[in-house]
């Protein structure tokens, strides 16, 4: 009997092996379909974007925590009003300026707390120093407008912190070590600056080169410090005695600042600041010596957290510390700092937040209008 394996056509067997592969090729691509490969995780938010959530997120926490102290009438709503106020406006400052919603990446630093609703007096006020001085840190390493916000966010919770615990008789909250003030590692590792034609040639080819907005606000920074001398001297002679030993001792650090402003402009190639021979006093300064001098002390304010909006590393730690210590000084003459001191905000061109976010049942009516 003749084999039907024989009967095939040689012609025939290309063809039918392509029937087979496409036939292959179809079940396989069904099992593929089936069963679809995992989605890759997403990537992890940049550095900056999760550390404004994490600022958000301990803002409304200790902003709902405050709120239900004051409606529990655990602590003088008085006292705790302007807490909630501030971290109010801050968490609108911190919301997303695109959408006005809350940012959604993964926070930084540890939330305050996870259950405000659990807070003593004590354990809000070491909070509120604990996410200002993890704001102040993070402030090092964000990019340059976050950074001058968490720079500024911190700084007033810190300032807050210690505030409240005077008004309300806790002991001042530990706190971690903040930036070195007198830190000048950039002097270690700076290099000459180059001639104009080496300088135009290394742009030219792409090189390294000092931002020239580093170099105003450093020259903007000297020049602030040495109207804050020109301003101390002037009111010493005026001043009672109780407040003269507390302005030499500020007149001192101002003379030092200058000085520390001066040598990183030149490690900038900054042109060096000539020192005006005086400046304009108002009327009221002479006559009110320490409030003008906190006025001085918050005019400061901007030039070091335009210094920290355009620096990195030493200089950007310089600023930080100079930064939060002349908020104290304007807030020991009575000067309020403002809310993100560093940091000029409009509250009407703020985000509102979320309706009910946060607010408990009871809230004082001081804490639930901020919020608006």
């Amino acid at each position: 009997m003749k084999d039907r394996r024989q009967d095939i056509s040689p012609r025939m067997r290309p063809f039918r092996f392509a029937v087979l592969a496409l036939a292959a090729l179809v079940v396989l691509s069904l099992g593929f379909a089936l069963n679809p490969a995992e989605r890759p995780a997403p990537a992890e938010p940049p550095f900056t974007e999760r550390a404004r959530a994490a600022a958000f997120s301990d803002a409304m926490d200790l902003r709902t925590a405050g709120m239900e102290l004051a409606a529990a009438g655990a602590a003088d709503s008085a006292v705790l009003d302007p807490v909630v106020t501030l971290l109010t406006i801050q968490a609108r400052a911190l919301l997303s300026p695109a959408t006005g919603r809350a940012p959604e990446s993964a926070p930084a630093s540890p939330p305050a707390s996870s259950t405000p609703g659990l807070y003593g007096t004590a354990q809000l006020i070491q909070a509120l120093a604990n996410s200002g001085a993890a704001r102040v840190k993070d402030a090092e390493t964000a990019d340059g407008g976050m950074a001058r916000l968490l720079a500024g966010a911190g700084t007033a919770q810190l300032l807050a912190a210690g505030r409240l615990a005077a008004a309300t008789g806790v002991p001042a909250p530990q706190e971690p070590a903040g930036p070195d003030a007198k830190g000048s590692g950039a002097a270690a590792t700076a290099s000459p600056c180059p001639s104009p034609s080496a300088s135009a040639a290394a742009q030219e080819a792409g090189g390294p080169r000092t931002p020239a907005g580093m170099r105003q606000a450093l020259a903007a920074a000297v020049t602030a410090e040495d109207q804050a001398v020109y301003g101390y001297q002037a009111a010493l002679p005026r001043l009672a005695p109780a407040e003269a030993g507390t302005a030499s001792e500020f007149l001192d650090r101002h003379k030092e600042l200058a000085t520390e402003a001066e040598e990183r402009l030149r490690l900038a190639c900054g042109a060096s600041v000539p020192q005006a021979p005086g400046y304009v006093l108002d009327a009221g300064f002479l006559a009110g010596p320490a409030a003008g001098l906190g006025n001085l002390e918050a005019a400061t304010l901007a030039s070091y957290g335009d210094v920290v909006a355009v620096s990195q590393g030493q200089d950007r730690r310089w600023a930080l510390s100079a930064l939060r210590a002349a908020a104290g000084r304007a807030l020991r003459w009575g000067a309020d700092p403002g809310p993100v001191p560093g940091l000029s905000l409009d509250t009407g061109q703020l985000p509102a937040l979320p309706a009910g976010d946060g607010i408990p049942a009871g809230t004082t009516p001081a804490a639930s209008a901020a919020g608006s």
